[in-house]
């Protein structure tokens, strides 16, 4: 797993939450082991003293762009609501369908800026603006905040950074100058059953603040408008363009709206009625400076069986990679898989774990540590992921449209490998006009592979089944790891990065069920056998996908050149959604 986006955008909140919230670089005194202290008013949790003396820096948009103590405490009230809401709180109608064209005589005497395409969020954002101002049409970006990254990494392989060089929006000399870390071998273990090693794999880290700096300069070049510091209130689409209103003499005209807020975008909020996740991952962490040994990086690894913090079980996973502001610095999270229910634990229960656990984790102790990050988010998912779009002339892209694994929740890993797709049918729609819901709905399909990763989710959640081992989680996760090992870099690779092919995932099942047999009875209790069923339709479309974009697309393919225009963008669709949705765009 990599811990990497969720842009939580409260587009029509006087305050921006985004995913993750990091404190800002601080040179602090090393911080010392507290006593135990209850929560109160005037006891201050451990996590609280830590926090407190973090000093803060200016917020930036995008994942990690805020934090502090009072934010940490702000989300975990959402939270708390997301657990607790038995009934659908309807959210805010931000967008609303207009019969007609578009006239200026309906908005006598306020500005109009027009656009080819509005991205609205422009952390990631910025990658789909690029690639299209590359290719000709005008873009604009709307972003609440001042664009910028975060100080802490986003780890990747370098395999799926150069996706950005094959895509033209970058070159090497760029990516280059965005790393910031680079290490080898990582780490995959489970409760101390034997470790496998790899490289390469989510081995690279990669400057936020440094990587948008030169992707802005590149989005300008390319004739783009950033419009910083501005919010937008509503959405109008009209026949003919979709309109958004910024301020009250503000407000832009475009054939096409990207939404790149988030998982938890207002749109995205709209368009889900405002229900529950299906599933939440919850992380907390930290960078910190003082580790000896800090060479290598956990992809992912866990050294306890289940456990109860707060009222709820919970498999606690790790993560650790060296950190570039020095080579003593290192980023350590610790994160969880559940169902959003009441008495699930906040994330200062979660912290509060944190701070205990690490030290053995890491081999430290908290006294010889200079924490100089804090970190935490809540990264919601919904199986009915991707997210077609629901209105004309808007398109969910990355987090916003569930196209992240459930498991790894890598938004920028998910970004690179899907970039290249989705630019060009971007363009190609724009061009032809596809711009109606039922056009753009082909650019967010059904991918079979994806959609197949719930049941590794559900399967890492814990649950209260007085009949299962409190050890299941590891011992099937380590016979799965332990098999892919077997069968080699063919299996295994593509898993590690968020790709699941039907051949390496038949290999593997089979393996599990010959040499651990024994574990098959408590699959079914972990998981139940609803979602088994339900898996097994998603398996079966792997393996039907894999057929067509094997068999299938080299016999359609030279024909497509042919076909009318809408029908041409139609197929187009269909062959990527193949290739894609059997993770066969991937190549070693």
């Amino acid at each position: 797993m990599v811990v990497l986006q969720l842009h939580y955008h409260q587009w029509l909140q006087p305050k921006n939450y985004n995913g993750f919230f990091l404190s800002q670089y601080s040179n602090t005194p090393k911080m010392g082991r507290p006593s135990t202290i209850m929560c109160s008013q005037s006891s201050p949790t451990r996590t609280q003293r830590i926090m407190k003396s973090i000093s803060v820096g200016s917020e930036v948009g995008g994942a990690g762009g805020v934090s502090s103590y009072s934010a940490l405490k702000r989300l975990d009230q959402i939270w708390t609501n997301i657990c607790s809401t038995e009934t659908v709180n309807k959210p805010p109608q931000v967008v609303t369908t207009v019969c007609g064209p578009f006239t200026r005589s309906e908005v006598s005497g306020k500005s109009v800026d027009d656009f080819d395409v509005v991205v609205c969020g422009g952390t990631l954002g910025i990658f789909i603006a690029t690639a299209l101002c590359a290719k000709g049409l005008t873009v604009g970006i709307v972003e609440r905040n001042i664009l910028q990254g975060r100080e802490q990494e986003w780890n990747i392989s370098r395999k799926e950074l150069l996706e950005l060089v094959e895509v033209g929006i970058l070159d090497e000399d760029a990516i280059e100058q965005a790393i910031a870390a680079e290490f080898n071998p990582n780490r995959c273990g489970f409760e101390e059953k034997g470790d496998i090693w790899v490289k390469d794999i989510l081995n690279i880290g990669i400057s936020p603040a440094k990587l948008l700096e030169i992707m802005k300069e590149r989005f300008k070049s390319l004739g783009g408008i950033i419009l910083e510091g501005c919010n937008v209130s509503s959405i109008c689409v009209y026949d003919d363009a979709a309109v958004l209103q910024l301020s009250e003499e503000k407000m832009l005209s475009s054939r096409l709206v990207i939404d790149a807020m988030g998982n938890l975008s207002p749109i995205t909020r709209q368009i889900r009625e405002g229900r529950k996740p299906d599933g939440v991952c919850l992380v907390v962490g930290s960078c910190a400076r003082g580790f000896t040994n800090n060479t290598t990086s956990d992809v992912i690894y866990s050294n306890s069986t289940v456990t109860k913090i707060g009222q709820a079980d919970v498999q606690l996973f790790w993560e650790a990679f060296p950190a570039g502001s020095g080579p003593m610095d290192r980023t350590t999270y610790m994160f969880t898989y559940m169902n959003p229910h009441p008495g699930c634990p906040t994330l200062e229960d979660l912290l509060e774990s944190y701070w205990e656990l690490m030290p053995n984790y890491q081999g430290v102790t908290l006294e010889d540590l200079e924490i100089m990050r804090v970190v935490y988010g809540i990264f919601p998912t919904y199986r009915d992921s991707p997210l077609p779009p629901a209105f004309d002339r808007i398109l969910q892209f990355g987090d916003a449209s569930g196209i992240q694994s459930p498991v790894s929740f890598g938004g920028f890993g998910s970004l690179t490998r899907h970039l290249g797709r989705l630019s060009t049918g971007i363009c190609e729609a724009i061009e032809g006009n596809f711009l109606d819901s039922n056009s753009l709905a082909l650019l967010n399909p059904y991918l079979p592979n994806l959609s197949a990763s719930w049941l590794f989710q559900k399967a890492m959640s814990a649950k209260q089944q007085p009949d299962v081992s409190p050890s299941f989680i590891n011992e099937l996760l380590h016979a799965n790891f332990q098999s892919m090992e077997k069968l080699g870099d063919p299996v295994l690779r593509p898993f590690l990065q968020d790709v699941i092919q039907f051949g390496p995932l038949v290999k593997t099942l089979g393996l599990v069920m010959l040499t651990k047999p024994q574990i098959i009875p408590s699959i079914f209790k972990q998981v139940g056998v609803p979602v088994l069923i339900d898996w097994s339709g998603h398996f079966v479309m792997l393996g039907y996908y894999t057929f067509l974009s094997t068999f299938v697309d080299p016999l359609v393919r030279p024909s497509i050149e042919m076909f009318p225009s809408k029908i041409k963008f139609q197929w187009k669709r269909y062959l990527d959604s193949w290739k894609y949705g059997a993770g066969l765009d991937y190549k070693l």
